[in-house]
């Protein structure tokens, strides 16, 4: 039994090291160390930068160790760095002795301690090629394999031949095709939230409307239940909104003054403001839009909405929380912090 497990140890190892093959270990050492001494290098180069000069009698003095010190630091790191590269040369790539065919692709997932699928079967491939040969090893020495071992060996080149001839019969490449048969085969469920009743549309915008008695909210269904929201935010500006539901699909920001309807007296939802300034605005609205986004919960989406939209009730008389002014460039500050609603010029706020 003991020659048995030392001839069996003797064959893990070379096993292992055909797996190795072409791996320079020493100079995989030597690159480890190598990728230390350049990390070392480089805090000393920060350190360095982050003492600044050291105390000297004359400012010159100290000007002139930092710069010494500075240089060495700098030439530290270009030495540690041509050594890992020298050494890297010399490592070697590691060669695969069981690509398993089909299977190999798996070794290309890049998040491996994640999803160690390729390593686990190579491990078990590994394992079932030895059953083989120690069943033989233990006929020969006469001994007698329990019931359940041989049962089990028989299942599993069962199963391996079985999977063998599925992978052989579909290719594991994805093609177009069947991605488009895939998706016409399965139906497109549409979410719940897509197709509340009407009164529940309705019974959220007059809650939101009596939220704000500075802003009037009326609301219009010209094609069926779909609405659209012609809101007026004091004497500043007038908003619409089209939704889908309670989703708002876009919006439209104009000057208080401006024309909201078109010549046959229905809401004009695609023509722009005349004043660069609602231009703006309404660019900075579709950008809250893609902010304001929770599908479990539309109707708190439309209330974080409306309460930022509210925020421009004091468009031409909020100076810019950044600079300070009114005017920049001839325009007020356009821009609403998502969080604070802190008023900001388009420059400003980045």
């Amino acid at each position: 039994m003991t020659v048995f497990m030392r001839r069996s140890s003797q064959r893990a190892k070379k096993m292992a090291d055909a797996m190795n093959v072409g791996v320079n270990l020493e100079a995989f050492s030597q690159a480890i160390s190598a990728i230390q001494a350049l990390r070392s290098s480089v805090t000393r180069v920060f350190d360095s930068l982050k003492d600044g000069m050291k105390n000297k009698e004359t400012l010159e003095g100290r000007e002139k160790v930092f710069i010494t010190e500075f240089q060495d630091n700098l030439q530290s790191v270009n030495r540690d760095l041509n050594e890992l590269e020298r050494l890297s040369t010399l490592v070697g790539r590691p060669s695969e002795s069981h690509p398993l065919h089909n299977s190999g692709l798996l070794s290309l997932d890049p998040v491996q301690d994640k999803t160690p699928l390729y390593s686990q079967l190579l491990q078990a491939y590994k394992w079932s090629n030895k059953l083989p040969s120690l069943s033989r090893r233990f006929i020969r020495r006469g001994a007698e394999l329990p019931t359940g071992f041989c049962r089990f060996h028989i299942k599993l080149q069962y199963h391996a031949g079985l999977a063998s001839s599925l992978l052989n019969q579909q290719s594991l490449k994805r093609s177009a095709n069947q991605m488009g048969a895939s998706a016409k085969r399965r139906p497109k469920v549409q979410p719940s939230t897509l197709v509340l009743p009407p009164q529940y549309v309705d019974d959220v915008i007059s809650r939101i409307g009596r939220m704000f008695p500075d802003m009037s909210i009326e609301l219009f269904r010209p094609n069926g239940t779909s609405a659209v929201l012609l809101v007026t935010l004091g004497k500043v500006l007038k908003t619409i909104v089209v939704m889908r539901s309670l989703f708002i699909d876009r919006t439209i920001v104009r000057g208080f003054n401006e024309n909201v309807y078109s010549e046959d007296g229905k809401l004009d939802i695609w023509s722009k403001s005349n004043y660069q300034v609602f231009q703006k605005v309404t660019d900075h609205a579709t950008t809250a839009l893609l902010h304001y986004q929770l599908p479990q919960m539309p109707d708190v989406v439309v209330r974080s909405f409306m309460t930022w939209l509210r925020s421009y009730i004091k468009l031409f008389q909020t100076p810019c929380q950044r600079c300070g002014k009114f005017l920049q460039e001839g325009l007020p500050p356009t821009w609403r912090d998502f969080r604070t609603l802190e008023a900001f010029h388009d420059t400003c706020r980045q």
